[in-house]
């Protein structure tokens, strides 16, 4: 038996701001950064998870992630690991900490970050990528990890288990398939609205070039530099690659409709976060006002609940989950099963540093286990900081090459963690002393 013996949390930031990745309408200055977890055993193995930020308010997570460290229940490694579930339930639902959510906000991510630790150290010790131990689960366990309290008016224990049995004719097949091809990519990195036209355009040629059949813009600055932006877009890419474009939260619900429609391009492959991620009748609303364009959501939706009531108002075409905004792993295996349950598909978020890592799992997992489909489904791909992980995830040809290696794909390097934890890391001392920032 071993138990929990150590934990770290490192405020950990990179200055992205510098030449605007990730930029866009609301946030125009980020600077792409992770609260980082580290849970040690006494047997000497850890487990890594963390919580993606855009700087600032970062520390503020660190603190909520050591909270809910100290909340894990009082028992022996191996306990915790054979029913994550139950630990995931102690610490969401815990009768005072969940106060400062409940379920949503800096609370409900730093637990993700603990539960995220605990399935990566579950699947180092069996020595399994977390995509290929939860898509072995039996449906009985899979179900077992998963919380349904104030989701059985949308999907129930009985309705998931069909659910997963009906998947399961054929999963072997479709778990070896995602080695041998992987999973289809879309990305983002030519579409930060800092970014000039000519490094727009330079980047969206060598995209296509890459195999990207998806490239994804940002707007919402204003309606002349999108319509422009857009059309050298269109130029750049030609008819046939498909361009989505997100305006992060940007615009009124009254004004969304409009907006698109002068953005000037027909074939805008789906609209991703036209307004609040909290307003599921102003999501259904522009979606019955820009229809056919798809809308997509789900980045900073706060928790499996509002997912649910997205997906029951027919408020969105396509889920966007994201690896750290909801409570771990156990969270977004609820969100793949309403998703499954409504026929929706899941296109998941990655603009950011880790996520990409980390959510790659849920689209293989999804595809093995849940949905047994991935038609029309692509994940977000950046090509930003992934030198800093032990095991970056790697795409070729626009596709995600299935992880090989055991966990969750969270641990940093400990070089990149040294030289970049904020503000006293050397690469932050030698930005101070030159000027580029202030503290």
């Amino acid at each position: 038996m071993s138990r929990i013996a150590s934990s770290r949390v490192l405020d950990v930031r990179f200055p992205t701001s510098l030449e605007l990745d990730g930029s866009d309408a609301v946030n125009v200055d980020p600077d792409y950064s992770a609260a980082y977890l580290t849970l040690t055993t006494d047997a000497g193995d850890s487990g890594y998870g963390l919580v993606f930020t855009a700087g600032r308010g970062n520390e503020v997570v660190v603190a909520a992630i050591e909270s809910a460290v100290a909340l894990l229940p009082d028992a022996d490694v191996e306990t915790l690991l054979d029913d994550l579930g139950a630990v995931s339930k102690a610490l969401v639902h815990d009768s005072q900490f969940r106060w400062i959510g409940p379920e949503k906000g800096v609370s409900h991510m730093a637990v993700g970050a603990v539960l995220t630790a605990l399935w990566d150290l579950k699947a180092r010790r069996v020595g399994l990528p977390l995509w290929e131990l939860i898509a072995n689960l039996t449906p009985e366990e899979f179900v077992a990890a998963v919380d349904f309290s104030h989701l059985r008016d949308a999907i129930t224990e009985d309705e998931a288990l069909e659910l997963l049995r009906k998947a399961e004719p054929g999963k072997a097949d479709r778990i070896a398939e995602l080695k041998q091809t992987g999973y289809a990519a879309y990305t983002t990195s030519p579409g930060w609205l800092g970014y000039s036209d000519d490094k727009m355009v330079t980047l969206a040629k060598e995209a296509v070039a890459d195999g990207f059949e998806l490239i994804k813009l940002k707007v919402g600055g204003s309606v002349e530099d999108d319509v422009r932006r857009m059309k050298l877009a269109r130029e750049a890419v030609g008819p046939d690659i498909k361009i989505a474009v997100d305006a992060n939260q940007k615009w009124e619900v009254h004004e969304a409709a409009t907006w698109i429609k002068s953005i000037g391009d027909p074939d805008i492959h789906w609209i991703e976060e036209p307004t609040s991620p909290d307003d599921v009748l102003g999501h259904a609303r522009i979606r019955r006002e820009v229809s056919p364009i798809k809308i997509a959501t789900g980045e900073a939706v706060q928790n499996r609940i509002i997912v649910k009531q997205l997906l029951q108002a027919g408020a969105i075409d396509i889920l966007q989950i994201d690896s750290t905004r909801f409570a771990g792993p156990n969270e977004n295996l609820a969100n793949l099963l309403l998703a499954a349950k409504f026929g929706v598909p899941v296109c998941p978020h990655a603009g950011g540093v880790g996520l990409c890592e980390l959510v790659v799992h849920f689209s293989l997992i999804d595809y093995a286990a849940v949905s047994a489909d991935r038609d029309g489904r692509v994940i977000e791909y950046v090509d930003h900081l992934h030198e800093h992980f032990v095991d970056p995830v790697v795409v070729e040809r626009a596709h995600y090459l299935a992880p090989a290696a055991p966990g969750a794909g969270g641990e940093m390097r400990e070089e990149s963690v040294a030289r970049w934890t904020y503000p006293d890391g050397p690469g932050w001392a030698e930005l101070f002393e030159s000027g580029a920032f202030t503290r």
